[in-house]
């Protein structure tokens, strides 16, 4: 293990998951361990002005899932080699922690939870569950269409459908997206990490009612958050999963959406820590 000082961080260092993977990290603050669980096409960076909000009452730990930023990449992928890896980084400070993630970061960390890990509390930021047919969900053959584009490096043409085909996106925007060179050369260098939250989602987007299994063995208190001005079905996805948890609510804030982590951190961190200060 590692550690150097960085402008911005209180400590940049790493872990070794199960596998020997290297999982990067910054630390920031003191307090109860909260980490943060970065969604699809995003590393540590996209929660960096949370993550300093949080570290005011909190030691938050931000880290890059494996394949992304500084983090290394095992061999080959499985679901469980990224719960392995927040098992690491629980153990790293001092084997329970409270656990935040956004879109399919909160399905991993709510897998992570239902997994028995040491698991403190769990706030989760529109898990993107599709319940009803009518819901937003990628079309049959996604995950092989994504796998077929990255075989050939037309790793622009991934993020892009993506973006359209699984986050709803329109294609203007996309086009909008592509003419920030900083912007789409970071989701491109990406690219290849969306199997990993293809199959962290699973057959979860299928326009059905939601299970209760595995979901309901999360048994730790639980905050299932949306934006007043996301799409209704993740409404829909929030109230159908604390409906399965054992203890779980769901609150909708005013005035964001998706992409609320980015864009909003300061009107989120409140609604965090006042749940993970319990």
């Amino acid at each position: 293990m590692s550690a150097t000082r960085e402008k911005g961080a209180k400590v940049e260092s790493a872990t070794a998951s199960r596998d020997g993977t290297r999982i990067a990290f910054e630390k920031y603050g003191n307090g109860p361990a909260v980490i943060l669980v970065s969604s699809a096409l995003a590393d540590r960076s996209d929660a960096k002005k949370l993550a300093g909000l949080l570290a005011e009452h909190f030691t938050v730990v931000n880290y890059d899932r494996r394949g992304r930023g500084a983090s290394a990449d095992g061999a080959a992928y499985a679901v469980e080699r990224e719960i392995e890896d927040i098992a690491a980084l629980i153990d790293h400070v001092g084997g329970s922690a409270s656990v935040f993630g956004s879109s399919s970061g909160a399905v991993l960390a709510l897998r992570a939870a239902a997994a028995g890990l040491g698991v403190d509390r769990l706030a989760l930021y529109e898990p993107p569950f599709s319940v009803a047919g009518d819901d937003f969900g990628p079309p049959p053959g996604f995950a092989e269409r994504i796998e077929a584009l990255l075989a050939q490096d037309r790793r622009g043409e991934a993020v892009k459908e993506f973006m359209v085909k699984a986050q709803g996106m329109s294609a203007v925007m996309v086009g909008w997206m592509r003419l920030m060179p900083g912007v789409w050369s970071s989701l491109k260098g990406l690219a290849h990490t969306l199997p990993y939250d293809i199959a962290v989602m699973g057959d979860t987007q299928q326009g059905k009612p939601l299970s209760p299994e595995p979901w309901s063995a999360a048994s730790v208190p639980t905050l299932v958050l949306t934006g007043s001005k996301s799409p209704a079905g993740f409404q829909r996805a929030a109230r159908a999963l604390t409906g399965v948890l054992p203890d779980a609510s769901h609150r909708t804030l005013n005035g964001l959406n998706h992409g609320a982590v980015v864009m909003a951190p300061k009107k989120l961190a409140p609604e965090l820590i006042g749940f993970l200060r319990g």
